[in-house]
C-alpha cells in the first residue's frame, strides 16, 4: 500500500480570475451548482455543515442542501439533535461543498435562522413517507439502547400514522443560513490554487479579493 503522504492529484481541469467571475455571490453558486448538476455528480447537494457550542467546541457532518436562493443556504433536521443544540446555542455555521469532479471547492460562513414553518411543512410533506416515518421515529444524537429499539419504534410509529396523515413532528424542520462570506475555490497545478473570496459589507455591499491558495 502507498503511504498515505503519497495519495495526491494535481489539479488541471480550469481556472478562475477576477474578470470571469459573476459580480454576485450567488449567481456565481448557481452558475457552479448548474454545472455541478450537468456534470452528474453524485448527491451533488452533499455539504459539510459545520458548527461550534456555547464553549467553542467545533463539530461537523454531512448534510444535505434543500434549496437557496439569495436568502440563504437551507437544510433540515431535527431541532433536539446535536446540530439542532449548537446552532440555538451559537446561531452560526460554515458550509463546505466539495465537487471533486469538477476540482471545485465553496465554502460559505454566516448565520442561521429557522425557516417558516410554512417552508418546513411544505418540504416535510414532500419527502418520501419513509422519511417522513423516520423524521419521528429518531431521537436524533441521543443515545439508544440499541438497533433493535429503533427498529420497534419505528413499527410503534407506522402504527401511529397507518391511518392518518403524517405530519410535521414540532421537533423536526428548517435552517438557513445567510452568508455573511463565500469562497469559491478552484484547483490548479502545483497547488497554486484560485481561491475568489466575497465579503458582505455593512451597507450590504459585497466585495471581492483573491486569497493566496
Amino acid at each position: 500500500m502507498n503511504p498515505i503522504a503519497d495519495i495526491r492529484t494535481d489539479y488541471k481541469q480550469q481556472s478562475l480570475s477576477e474578470k470571469d467571475i459573476l459580480p454576485d455571490p450567488f449567481r456565481q453558486f448557481d452558475k457552479w451548482w448548474k454545472e455541478a448538476l450537468h456534470a452528474e455528480i453524485p448527491e451533488a447537494n452533499a455539504m459539510t455543515l459545520a458548527t461550534a457550542s456555547a464553549d467553542a467546541m467545533p463539530d461537523a457532518r454531512i448534510v444535505l442542501l434543500k434549496g437557496f436562493d439569495t436568502r440563504g443556504f437551507v437544510f433540515f433536521t431535527n431541532y433536539n439533535s446535536a446540530k439542532g443544540e449548537q446552532l440555538l446555542e451559537n446561531p452560526r455555521a460554515s458550509l463546505v461543498f466539495f465537487w471533486k469532479e469538477l476540482e471545485r471547492q465553496v465554502r460559505i460562513s454566516g448565520l442561521v435562522n429557522l425557516v417558516s414553518e410554512k417552508e418546513s411543512d411544505e418540504y416535510f410533506n414532500s419527502r418520501p413517507v419513509n422519511s417522513r416515518i423516520g423524521a419521528w421515529t429518531s431521537p436524533q444524537s441521543e443515545v439508544i439502547a440499541d438497533r433493535e429499539w429503533l427498529d420497534e419504534k419505528e413499527k410503534e410509529i407506522r402504527a401511529q400514522f397507518a391511518n392518518s396523515p403524517i405530519d410535521r413532528p414540532p421537533f423536526w424542520g428548517g435552517y438557513r443560513v445567510t452568508p455573511t462570506r463565500m469562497e469559491f475555490w478552484q484547483g490548479r497545478p502545483s497547488r497554486l490554487h484560485d481561491r475568489i473570496l466575497f465579503s458582505l459589507q455593512g451597507n450590504g455591499q459585497w466585495t471581492l479579493g483573491r486569497l493566496a491558495p
